[in-house]
């Protein structure tokens, strides 16, 4: 037998994409695949397959809504605004006790005001100045069920006071608006009047606390600072009296101005005058030990000081003048001429009183050197005499140092004390507020709740988020096959064709001769299919499966084999479906004879064709129902007709029994070439067509794709799809 090559892809591959039909959302443009961000057209699909649940589940939120809507009780919302500023206006300046927070600490500072309104404090002082805690009238307004002990009794009891504080935290509304500094103070309740009341009532009683509390801080202020007034004094004239008693016994003698700010003891004091001349005298000392020693080296003459010497150089000017006249007379007399003898006395004279001022004056720089190495010598042994006698007395001035700090200390904070009683009793009695009022909560107009275009709004969106989940839940655990791209994502087979479901008024037979019908269509693109399916054209035997009954197998069986003979092949249709052998009622022939004779070797293959009204095409039915069709299919027999139909027939297609729950598919595929898998659309779910293809695997069953029957695209929400053009082109009648 000649085994064909098919064009089938492996279980579990990534979706290919087939020729009459792209992939949702995509579009051939250019050669090229464009890409939509969203698949309008899927999702349409998707709302419309699952439109009777978005429908049911709005208008069951939609119902709940308005149900809602109507039996809520209206509720009022009454709001008070006021303004808290960072620091109060300071009519003394410090005189304010609480600490004032800088720019940065705003938000902290506002936000911890807004803890004081909500604080149980607050909601305490409002109920009891609006007597709330013994209104019954008030619980019953907020829908409050009272105790038994507070129905019994009007008495405040501790269950009274937590209902009503609970109603108050419950319908307090404290909002403050960013970048602002006015706090928004809201109360909802059934009475429009009682909301204003509590509203105010919750401003005023923050106010008044917040006066409260500054009063009473400031007050406790001026109580703890007189006692530590008090005591500080007490220790200030202790400590004065014991440093001037030790001071007398310890003959000290302190030179700081005011007591406490000086250098020390007077033998200290003259320590550090002397210790600061010697360091100058050091200096100065060095300073004329090396202008000595570079008088020393350096040429008399090339002295600084003796060039800046105004003597020297009047001298050296007279000299430089004779010996200019001694030297324009030796051009006429010689030298012992008596002018020339003169000149040169005086020339001699000058040398030597040049010589003496400069000698003179660099013996005064060897004097100042001497001058400074006394004045240093005597300061030195000065100092070392006074440092004895300050190590002397440093021992008995330790005891003088403590009690000396310990003075200080309690002067300094008695005076910083001091200043801050003053500040404080100045500033009694004045309390700066830094909280007012803005707006006063007046009866509101309107309700806040309930808000019927809010519900409705909302139930819509709940509707259709439901909707939207179920229709979700649905789709994921729903695997049924609806169209081509489901056949590639759960199959991993290509669609080789979709065959549309046939409208109520026709039959199959019918749509098939009629060559301009959605099914012959469809069939005949089928037919191209399969003769582009291999290199070497459509195959020779061809099976048609499927995973159960009534999924359109047989039907389309018969509508291949037809449109093979109508284009000229030579074809033959075998019913291998001896259990519901359906082919001889299609062609109204009778079943005596067929398949199960020939396999039981009753009778030949001539003896069972049937010529069929279709020219080209021969039909062997199914035969009389074997006891067990398996075990013929499984024989020698069936390979054996095959083969011989193959050297007879361009084509033979053969009609095979569901692949689940029976053997013959199986057996079958191991004897034919090829084979199409019938899958009915909207029907079959994907992991039971997967089973049923696991099934043929295991058989080295040579699947070319999978065939898609009973297609109706308008019932998966493909309106205007390529099905609907593909099946419908031509069907127009042509005018006259």
């Amino acid at each position: 037998m000649n085994k064909l090559s098919s064009i089938n892809l492996p279980r579990g591959a990534p979706q290919g994409r087939e020729e009459n039909g792209l992939p949702p959302g995509a579009t051939a443009r250019g050669g090229g695949m464009a890409w939509q961000s969203i698949d309008l057209r899927s999702l349409w699909s998707v709302v419309y397959r699952n439109r009777y649940i978005l429908i049911g589940a709005l208008a069951v939120c939609v119902t709940l809504g308005i149900i809602i809507t109507f039996l809520s009780t209206p509720i009022y919302r009454a709001t008070a605004r006021i303004q808290i500023d960072m620091e109060s206006a300071q009519i003394i300046k410090g005189g304010d006790v609480q600490p004032q927070s800088g720019v940065g600490d705003a938000d902290r500072y506002l936000e911890t005001q807004v803890d004081i309104l909500e604080s149980r404090t607050l909601a305490r002082e409002v109920a009891t100045q609006l007597g709330l805690l013994r209104n019954n009238a008030f619980l019953e307004q907020m829908g409050m069920k009272q105790s038994e002990s507070a129905e019994a009794s009007p008495a405040v009891d501790r269950a009274r006071l937590e209902q009503v504080l609970g109603v108050l935290d419950a319908n307090l509304k404290v909002k403050l608006p960013v970048d602002s500094s006015v706090v928004n103070i809201a109360f909802d309740s059934p009475d429009r009047n009682l909301s204003a009341r509590i509203a105010n009532s919750f401003a005023e009683n923050y106010i008044t606390s917040n006066l409260s509390r500054k009063y009473d801080t400031s007050s406790y202020a001026r109580q703890f600072l007189e006692g530590q007034l008090r005591q500080t004094r007490q220790r200030l004239e202790e400590s004065e009296r014991a440093l001037i008693d030790y001071a007398r016994g310890a003959r000290l003698i302190d030179t700081s101005s005011g007591g406490g700010t000086g250098s020390g003891s007077l033998t200290a004091s003259s320590l550090v005058q002397l210790n600061q001349s010697l360091s100058q005298t050091v200096a100065a000392r060095i300073a004329a030990e090396q202008r000595w020693l570079q008088a020393q080296s350096t040429p008399l003459m090339n002295l600084a000081i003796v060039q800046q010497n105004g003597a020297i150089s009047a001298l050296v000017q007279q000299r430089a003048q004779l010996r200019a006249q001694y030297q324009q007379n030796s051009l006429r007399y010689d030298a012992n001429y008596p002018t020339q003898r003169e000149l040169q006395t005086q020339i001699d004279a000058s040398t030597a009183q040049i010589t003496r001022l400069a000698t003179e004056l660099r013996d005064g720089i060897r004097q100042d050197y001497v001058i400074a190495q006394r004045q240093e010598a005597g300061l030195e042994k000065q100092i070392a005499g006074l440092k004895n006698m300050t190590l002397a007395e440093q021992d008995r001035s330790v005891r003088y140092n403590i009690l000396r700090r310990d003075l200080d200390t309690n002067r300094t904070l008695y005076d910083g004390l001091l200043q801050r009683y003053k500040e404080i009793s100045a500033a009694a009695g004045i309390t700066a507020n830094n909280i007012s009022i803005v707006d006063r909560a007046d009866p509101p107009g309107g309700t806040v709740r309930p808000r019927p275009l809010l519900n409705l709004a909302l139930s819509i969106v709940a509707g259709l988020l439901l909707g939207a989940g179920l229709a979700f839940l649905r789709e994921n655990f729903d695997d049924a096959i609806r169209s081509t791209s489901d056949v590639e994502r759960m199959l991993g087979l290509p669609a080789i064709g979709v065959i549309p479901k046939l409208k109520e008024e026709m039959n199959v037979r019918e749509a098939m001769n009629d060559r301009k019908s959605d099914m012959s269509e469809a069939y005949a693109a089928l037919r191209s299919a399969l003769q582009l399916s291999t290199s070497t054209g459509a195959p020779k035997s061809l099976i048609f499966t499927s995973s159960g009954p009534a999924e359109g197998k047989s039907t389309s069986a018969l509508a291949i084999a037809r449109s093979f003979a109508q284009i000229g092949h030579k074809v033959v249709l075998i019913d291998a479906d001896m259990r519901r052998p359906s082919q001889h009622k299609r062609f109204e022939v009778d079943n005596q004879k067929g398949l199960s004779n020939v396999l039981a070797s009753q009778a030949s293959l001539e003896d069972v064709l049937i010529k069929t009204d279709q020219p080209g095409l021969d039909l062997v039915t199914a035969g009389p129902i074997p006891i067990n069709p398996a075990e013929l299919i499984a024989g020698p027999g069936m390979l054996k007709l095959v083969n011989q139909c193959e050297q007879t027939y361009d084509m033979v297609v053969i009609d095979s029994p569901p692949v689940l729950g029976l053997a013959d598919a199986p057996t079958l595929a191991s004897d034919v070439g090829s084979m199409v898998f019938v899958v009915e659309a909207n029907r079959v779910h994907g992991r039971r067509a997967n089973d049923a293809l696991g099934r043929l695997s295991g058989s080295n069953a040579r699947i070319l794709g999978v065939l898609l029957t009973k297609f109706d695209a308008k019932a998966i929400g493909y309106y205007s799809s390529d099905y609907g053009y593909i099946y419908s082109y031509g069907n127009r009648p042509a005018k006259d």
